[in-house]
Protein backbone atom coordinates (compact mmCIF):
# COMPACT_ATOMS: atom_id res chain seq x y z
CA UNK A 1 0.00 0.00 0.00
CA UNK A 2 1.20 3.34 -0.93
CA UNK A 3 1.03 6.69 0.98
CA UNK A 4 -0.83 9.29 -1.08
CA UNK A 5 0.42 12.98 -0.89
CA UNK A 6 -3.43 14.10 0.22
CA UNK A 7 -2.94 11.75 3.08
CA UNK A 8 0.62 12.82 3.49
CA UNK A 9 -0.27 16.56 3.58
CA UNK A 10 -3.19 15.85 6.33
CA UNK A 11 -0.67 14.18 8.77
CA UNK A 12 1.83 16.65 8.18
CA UNK A 13 -0.41 19.31 9.08
CA UNK A 14 -1.82 17.30 12.18
CA UNK A 15 2.12 16.40 13.73
CA UNK A 16 2.80 20.18 13.27
CA UNK A 17 -0.56 20.52 15.31
CA UNK A 18 0.87 18.57 17.82
CA UNK A 19 4.50 20.02 17.66
CA UNK A 20 2.79 23.44 18.53
CA UNK A 21 0.86 22.91 21.42
CA UNK A 22 3.95 20.72 22.89
CA UNK A 23 5.98 23.31 22.33
CA UNK A 24 3.64 25.87 24.18
CA UNK A 25 3.67 23.20 26.95
CA UNK A 26 7.00 22.72 26.81
CA UNK A 27 8.36 25.83 28.77
CA UNK A 28 6.31 25.38 31.67
CA UNK A 29 7.93 21.98 32.70
CA UNK A 30 11.46 22.83 31.20
CA UNK A 31 13.92 19.72 32.20
CA UNK A 32 16.70 22.33 32.24
CA UNK A 33 15.44 24.97 34.46
CA UNK A 34 11.89 24.93 35.51
CA UNK A 35 12.27 21.49 36.97
CA UNK A 36 15.80 21.56 38.78
CA UNK A 37 14.58 25.21 40.00
CA UNK A 38 11.57 23.41 41.87
CA UNK A 39 13.97 20.32 42.65
CA UNK A 40 16.05 22.58 45.02
CA UNK A 41 13.47 24.84 45.67
CA UNK A 42 11.73 21.70 47.65
CA UNK A 43 14.73 20.75 49.18
CA UNK A 44 16.51 18.54 46.48
CA UNK A 45 20.15 18.62 45.77
CA UNK A 46 22.91 17.14 43.99
CA UNK A 47 21.64 13.42 43.81
CA UNK A 48 18.02 14.74 43.34
CA UNK A 49 18.61 16.70 40.34
CA UNK A 50 21.02 13.76 38.79
CA UNK A 51 17.99 10.90 39.56
CA UNK A 52 15.97 13.40 37.95
CA UNK A 53 17.80 14.02 34.97
CA UNK A 54 18.74 10.46 34.48
CA UNK A 55 15.03 9.62 34.67
CA UNK A 56 13.99 12.09 32.52
CA UNK A 57 16.35 11.93 29.43
CA UNK A 58 18.68 8.65 29.34
CA UNK A 59 16.05 6.26 31.68
CA UNK A 60 13.34 7.27 29.63
CA UNK A 61 14.91 6.20 26.08
CA UNK A 62 16.17 3.59 27.91
CA UNK A 63 13.01 1.85 28.74
CA UNK A 64 11.97 1.75 25.43
CA UNK A 65 13.95 -0.78 24.35
CA UNK A 66 11.75 -3.17 26.59
CA UNK A 67 8.29 -1.33 25.07
CA UNK A 68 9.47 -1.88 21.21
CA UNK A 69 9.34 -5.88 21.21
CA UNK A 70 5.56 -5.65 22.37
CA UNK A 71 4.48 -2.32 20.08
CA UNK A 72 6.69 -3.89 16.73
CA UNK A 73 4.02 -6.67 16.78
CA UNK A 74 1.68 -4.86 15.74
CA UNK A 75 0.72 -3.03 12.49
CA UNK A 76 -1.20 0.00 13.51
CA UNK A 77 0.28 1.35 16.46
CA UNK A 78 -2.23 4.92 17.27
CA UNK A 79 -3.49 3.69 19.89
CA UNK A 80 0.00 3.29 21.75
CA UNK A 81 0.64 6.72 21.30
CA UNK A 82 -2.37 8.19 22.81
CA UNK A 83 -2.27 5.79 25.25
CA UNK A 84 1.46 7.54 26.11
CA UNK A 85 0.23 11.25 25.83
CA UNK A 86 -2.61 10.58 28.23
CA UNK A 87 -0.90 9.68 30.77
CA UNK A 88 1.83 12.53 30.48
CA UNK A 89 -1.68 14.75 30.15
CA UNK A 90 -2.87 12.92 33.71
CA UNK A 91 0.74 12.94 35.52
CA UNK A 92 1.27 16.71 34.69
CA UNK A 93 -2.02 17.88 36.12
CA UNK A 94 -1.36 15.29 39.45
CA UNK A 95 1.97 17.02 39.72
CA UNK A 96 -0.11 20.66 40.12
CA UNK A 97 -2.44 19.19 41.91
CA UNK A 98 0.37 17.59 44.43
CA UNK A 99 2.24 20.87 44.70
CA UNK A 100 -1.01 23.19 45.58
CA UNK A 101 -1.39 20.32 48.77
CA UNK A 102 2.38 20.09 48.72
CA UNK A 103 2.40 21.38 52.69
CA UNK A 104 0.06 18.67 53.84
CA UNK A 105 3.67 16.29 52.54
CA UNK A 106 6.26 16.60 55.37
CA UNK A 107 10.20 16.84 55.16
CA UNK A 108 12.00 15.55 52.07
CA UNK A 109 8.89 13.33 50.78
CA UNK A 110 7.58 15.70 48.72
CA UNK A 111 10.63 15.62 45.92
CA UNK A 112 10.36 12.03 45.73
CA UNK A 113 7.31 12.05 45.05
CA UNK A 114 7.62 15.19 42.32
CA UNK A 115 10.52 12.72 41.19
CA UNK A 116 7.53 9.73 41.22
CA UNK A 117 4.93 11.35 38.64
CA UNK A 118 8.15 12.55 36.85
CA UNK A 119 8.72 9.50 36.16
CA UNK A 120 5.14 8.44 34.85
CA UNK A 121 5.44 11.23 32.60
CA UNK A 122 8.67 10.03 31.32
CA UNK A 123 7.69 6.56 30.58
CA UNK A 124 4.33 7.44 28.69
CA UNK A 125 6.95 9.89 26.69
CA UNK A 126 9.03 6.53 26.25
CA UNK A 127 5.77 4.77 25.33
CA UNK A 128 4.31 7.27 22.77
CA UNK A 129 7.36 7.81 21.17
CA UNK A 130 8.18 4.56 19.72
CA UNK A 131 4.78 4.60 17.65
CA UNK A 132 5.23 8.28 16.97
CA UNK A 133 8.27 7.45 15.39
CA UNK A 134 6.82 4.68 13.31
CA UNK A 135 3.86 6.55 12.25
CA UNK A 136 5.55 9.88 11.45
CA UNK A 137 7.68 7.70 9.05
CA UNK A 138 5.58 5.70 7.28
CA UNK A 139 2.46 8.53 6.92
CA UNK A 140 4.83 11.37 5.70
CA UNK A 141 6.12 10.88 2.66
CA UNK A 142 9.91 11.29 2.66
CA UNK A 143 10.49 14.33 0.48
CA UNK A 144 8.92 16.13 2.90
CA UNK A 145 10.80 15.25 6.51
CA UNK A 146 13.69 17.20 6.30
CA UNK A 147 11.57 19.93 6.24
CA UNK A 148 9.04 18.94 8.52
CA UNK A 149 11.36 18.19 11.58
CA UNK A 150 13.02 22.21 10.49
CA UNK A 151 9.93 23.81 10.28
CA UNK A 152 8.68 22.29 13.46
CA UNK A 153 11.42 23.85 14.91
CA UNK A 154 10.79 27.36 13.67
CA UNK A 155 7.13 27.04 14.58
CA UNK A 156 7.67 25.60 17.82
CA UNK A 157 10.43 28.03 18.52
CA UNK A 158 8.43 31.34 18.01
CA UNK A 159 5.24 29.62 20.34
CA UNK A 160 8.40 28.62 22.74
CA UNK A 161 9.47 32.03 23.02
CA UNK A 162 5.79 33.69 23.80
CA UNK A 163 5.42 31.23 26.11
CA UNK A 164 8.22 31.29 27.68
CA UNK A 165 7.79 34.97 28.20
CA UNK A 166 4.78 34.00 30.13
CA UNK A 167 6.10 31.38 31.97
CA UNK A 168 8.96 34.25 33.38
CA UNK A 169 6.00 36.44 34.32
CA UNK A 170 4.45 33.25 36.68
CA UNK A 171 8.32 32.43 38.19
CA UNK A 172 8.61 36.05 39.06
CA UNK A 173 5.09 36.82 40.22
CA UNK A 174 4.91 33.97 42.69
CA UNK A 175 6.67 31.99 45.19
CA UNK A 176 7.11 27.94 45.79
CA UNK A 177 5.06 26.03 45.54
CA UNK A 178 2.31 27.86 43.69
CA UNK A 179 4.54 28.71 41.00
CA UNK A 180 5.23 25.81 39.63
CA UNK A 181 1.67 24.49 40.28
CA UNK A 182 0.38 27.20 37.91
CA UNK A 183 3.18 25.95 35.42
CA UNK A 184 2.16 22.42 35.09
CA UNK A 185 -1.63 23.26 34.94
CA UNK A 186 -0.97 25.48 32.21
CA UNK A 187 1.25 22.52 30.36
CA UNK A 188 -1.33 19.90 31.05
CA UNK A 189 -4.07 22.32 29.08
CA UNK A 190 -1.30 22.66 26.31
CA UNK A 191 -0.72 19.06 26.12
CA UNK A 192 -4.30 18.27 26.31
CA UNK A 193 -4.94 20.21 23.23
CA UNK A 194 -1.96 18.61 21.10
CA UNK A 195 -3.32 15.13 21.74
CA UNK A 196 -5.89 16.32 19.38
CA UNK A 197 -3.19 16.45 16.63
CA UNK A 198 -2.60 12.72 17.17
CA UNK A 199 -6.16 11.84 17.22
CA UNK A 200 -6.57 13.50 13.68
CA UNK A 201 -3.11 11.59 12.26
CA UNK A 202 -4.27 9.31 9.51
CA UNK A 203 -2.24 5.54 10.44
CA UNK A 204 -2.92 3.79 6.88
CA UNK A 205 0.02 1.36 6.47
CA UNK A 206 0.45 -1.24 8.28
CA UNK A 207 4.14 -1.88 9.82
CA UNK A 208 4.88 -5.02 11.84
CA UNK A 209 7.81 -6.90 12.86
CA UNK A 210 6.29 -10.01 14.80
CA UNK A 211 8.28 -10.50 18.16
CA UNK A 212 7.56 -13.45 20.35
CA UNK A 213 9.40 -12.83 22.77
CA UNK A 214 12.23 -10.54 24.61
CA UNK A 215 15.08 -13.28 23.93
CA UNK A 216 14.17 -13.05 20.11
CA UNK A 217 13.83 -9.56 20.42
CA UNK A 218 17.94 -9.52 21.15
CA UNK A 219 18.47 -11.75 18.05
CA UNK A 220 16.71 -9.13 16.16
CA UNK A 221 18.90 -6.33 16.96
CA UNK A 222 21.79 -8.76 16.81
CA UNK A 223 21.15 -9.28 13.33
CA UNK A 224 20.42 -5.50 12.41
CA UNK A 225 23.55 -4.63 13.78
CA UNK A 226 25.41 -6.98 11.95
CA UNK A 227 23.22 -5.89 8.51
CA UNK A 228 23.19 -1.88 8.96
CA UNK A 229 26.49 -1.23 10.30
CA UNK A 230 25.08 2.76 10.67
CA UNK A 231 23.19 1.19 13.36
CA UNK A 232 26.14 0.66 15.93
CA UNK A 233 27.76 3.69 14.62
CA UNK A 234 24.59 5.34 15.32
CA UNK A 235 24.16 4.08 19.04
CA UNK A 236 27.61 5.01 20.01
CA UNK A 237 26.94 8.46 18.47
CA UNK A 238 23.57 8.82 21.16
CA UNK A 239 25.62 7.14 24.02
CA UNK A 240 28.28 9.84 23.63
CA UNK A 241 26.73 12.86 22.57
CA UNK A 242 23.21 11.92 24.24
CA UNK A 243 25.37 13.41 27.27
CA UNK A 244 25.11 16.67 26.23
CA UNK A 245 21.34 17.37 27.02
CA UNK A 246 22.27 16.33 30.83
CA UNK A 247 24.60 19.19 31.36
CA UNK A 248 22.03 22.14 31.70
CA UNK A 249 20.05 21.00 34.58
CA UNK A 250 23.32 20.42 36.44
CA UNK A 251 24.63 24.06 35.33
CA UNK A 252 21.10 25.60 36.79
CA UNK A 253 22.19 23.84 40.37
CA UNK A 254 25.44 25.36 40.26
CA UNK A 255 24.01 28.95 39.72
CA UNK A 256 21.30 28.36 42.21
CA UNK A 257 24.24 26.46 44.58
CA UNK A 258 27.41 29.21 43.84
CA UNK A 259 25.27 32.45 42.78
CA UNK A 260 21.85 32.17 44.42
CA UNK A 261 20.26 32.21 41.13
CA UNK A 262 16.46 33.06 42.09
CA UNK A 263 13.10 32.49 40.11
CA UNK A 264 13.60 35.84 38.33
CA UNK A 265 17.05 34.36 37.21
CA UNK A 266 15.79 30.61 36.40
CA UNK A 267 12.93 32.49 33.84
CA UNK A 268 15.68 35.09 32.41
CA UNK A 269 17.69 31.83 31.24
CA UNK A 270 14.65 29.93 30.29
CA UNK A 271 14.28 32.86 28.26
CA UNK A 272 17.59 32.64 26.63
CA UNK A 273 17.72 29.14 26.33
CA UNK A 274 14.34 29.22 24.27
CA UNK A 275 15.86 32.20 22.09
CA UNK A 276 19.04 30.01 21.24
CA UNK A 277 16.62 27.14 20.14
CA UNK A 278 14.26 29.30 17.84
CA UNK A 279 17.43 31.18 16.22
CA UNK A 280 19.23 27.50 15.41
CA UNK A 281 15.87 25.83 14.29
CA UNK A 282 15.29 29.16 11.61
CA UNK A 283 18.91 28.65 10.28
CA UNK A 284 18.47 25.46 9.77
CA UNK A 285 15.32 25.65 8.17
CA UNK A 286 16.48 28.13 5.94
CA UNK A 287 18.85 25.32 4.65
CA UNK A 288 17.06 21.93 5.59
CA UNK A 289 17.91 21.63 1.92
CA UNK A 290 21.62 21.62 1.43
CA UNK A 291 22.87 20.62 4.79
CA UNK A 292 24.30 17.50 5.28
CA UNK A 293 23.58 15.38 9.13
CA UNK A 294 27.48 14.99 9.57
CA UNK A 295 28.99 18.61 9.56
CA UNK A 296 25.83 19.73 11.33
CA UNK A 297 26.88 17.33 14.44
CA UNK A 298 30.72 18.52 13.68
CA UNK A 299 29.33 21.90 14.68
CA UNK A 300 27.28 21.05 17.37
CA UNK A 301 29.83 19.25 19.07
CA UNK A 302 31.89 22.39 19.43
CA UNK A 303 29.29 24.13 20.61
CA UNK A 304 28.84 21.26 23.77
CA UNK A 305 31.88 21.71 24.62
CA UNK A 306 32.21 25.39 24.53
CA UNK A 307 29.78 25.14 27.94
CA UNK A 308 32.42 23.26 30.23
CA UNK A 309 35.00 25.42 28.95
CA UNK A 310 33.03 28.77 30.11
CA UNK A 311 32.38 27.53 33.33
CA UNK A 312 35.94 25.90 33.83
CA UNK A 313 37.75 29.20 32.46
CA UNK A 314 35.85 32.08 33.80
CA UNK A 315 37.45 33.79 36.25
CA UNK A 316 34.41 35.74 38.16
CA UNK A 317 30.75 34.84 37.18
CA UNK A 318 29.73 32.82 34.16
CA UNK A 319 27.67 34.25 31.47
CA UNK A 320 24.68 31.75 32.08
CA UNK A 321 22.58 33.57 29.79
CA UNK A 322 25.55 32.91 27.12
CA UNK A 323 25.39 29.23 28.54
CA UNK A 324 21.43 28.74 27.82
CA UNK A 325 21.88 30.43 24.62
CA UNK A 326 24.08 27.85 23.44
CA UNK A 327 21.97 25.20 25.24
CA UNK A 328 18.92 26.13 23.14
CA UNK A 329 21.17 25.35 19.92
CA UNK A 330 22.48 22.41 20.87
CA UNK A 331 18.99 21.16 21.79
CA UNK A 332 17.51 22.10 18.56
CA UNK A 333 20.32 20.66 16.23
CA UNK A 334 20.69 17.58 18.41
CA UNK A 335 16.68 16.76 18.11
CA UNK A 336 16.28 17.72 14.43
CA UNK A 337 19.23 15.59 13.60
CA UNK A 338 18.59 12.84 16.24
CA UNK A 339 15.37 11.85 14.39
CA UNK A 340 16.06 12.76 10.55
CA UNK A 341 18.68 10.06 10.87
CA UNK A 342 16.79 7.52 12.82
CA UNK A 343 14.45 7.84 9.68
CA UNK A 344 17.24 7.70 7.24
CA UNK A 345 18.87 4.34 8.67
CA UNK A 346 15.85 2.94 9.13
CA UNK A 347 12.59 1.36 7.08
CA UNK A 348 8.76 1.00 7.39
CA UNK A 349 8.86 -1.94 8.91
CA UNK A 350 11.58 -2.06 11.00
CA UNK A 351 11.16 1.66 12.44
CA UNK A 352 9.88 0.52 15.51
CA UNK A 353 12.66 -1.99 16.34
CA UNK A 354 14.92 0.91 15.50
CA UNK A 355 13.54 3.54 17.79
CA UNK A 356 13.40 1.04 20.65
CA UNK A 357 17.30 -0.25 20.27
CA UNK A 358 17.92 3.47 20.10
CA UNK A 359 17.11 3.10 23.67
CA UNK A 360 19.71 1.23 23.82
CA UNK A 361 21.75 4.46 23.04
CA UNK A 362 20.88 5.83 26.14
CA UNK A 363 22.93 4.02 28.75
CA UNK A 364 25.27 6.42 29.11
CA UNK A 365 23.15 9.59 29.10
CA UNK A 366 20.87 6.81 31.71
CA UNK A 367 24.03 6.15 34.06
CA UNK A 368 26.00 9.95 33.72
CA UNK A 369 23.56 11.90 35.61
CA UNK A 370 23.31 9.64 38.55
CA UNK A 371 27.60 9.20 38.72
CA UNK A 372 27.42 12.93 38.18
CA UNK A 373 25.19 14.13 40.54
CA UNK A 374 27.80 11.67 43.53
CA UNK A 375 30.57 13.47 41.66
CA UNK A 376 29.48 16.93 42.57
CA UNK A 377 28.58 15.77 46.03
CA UNK A 378 31.74 14.44 46.79
CA UNK A 379 34.29 15.80 44.74
CA UNK A 380 32.81 19.59 43.26
CA UNK A 381 32.11 20.57 39.79
CA UNK A 382 35.55 20.49 38.27
CA UNK A 383 35.95 16.71 38.37
CA UNK A 384 32.52 16.63 36.65
CA UNK A 385 32.85 18.60 33.82
CA UNK A 386 35.88 17.31 32.57
CA UNK A 387 34.46 13.60 32.44
CA UNK A 388 31.59 15.26 30.56
CA UNK A 389 34.16 16.68 28.43
CA UNK A 390 35.77 13.16 27.76
CA UNK A 391 32.72 11.81 26.72
CA UNK A 392 31.80 14.23 24.16
CA UNK A 393 34.80 14.16 22.49
CA UNK A 394 34.37 10.49 21.79
CA UNK A 395 31.41 11.08 19.66
CA UNK A 396 33.78 12.60 17.37
CA UNK A 397 34.59 9.40 16.06
CA UNK A 398 31.12 7.95 15.49
CA UNK A 399 29.92 11.12 13.55
CA UNK A 400 32.91 9.87 11.54
CA UNK A 401 32.04 7.07 10.65
CA UNK A 402 28.24 7.67 10.77
CA UNK A 403 26.78 7.77 6.94
CA UNK A 404 23.98 8.86 7.14
CA UNK A 405 23.00 11.23 4.62
CA UNK A 406 21.44 9.52 1.49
Amino acid sequence: MSLSRTTSKHNYRSFLFHAAFLAFAQNFIDIDTVIPSMIVDAGGGAVHIGIMTAIMFGGSSLTQLLFAPFISNYSFKKKFLLLGINSRILSLLVLGLMLIFSYKITGSYIVWVILLFLTIFSLGGAFANISYTDILGKSVVQSSRKKFFSIKQVIGGIILFISSLIARQILISNEYPTSYAYMYFIAFGALLIASLGFWKVKETIPSKMEVKSVSRFFVLIKNELRKNPRLKYFLGFVNTMGVSLTLLPFIMLYAKENYLAQSAETGMYLLYKVVGGVVMGFVLYLISGRYKYKYLLYGNTFLVLLIPMIILLSSSTPSFTVIFFIGGMIYSIYSISLNGILLEISGNTNRALYTGIAGAGSIIPAIFPLIGGQIIKDYGFSLFLTIFILIIICSIFFIYKLNCDK
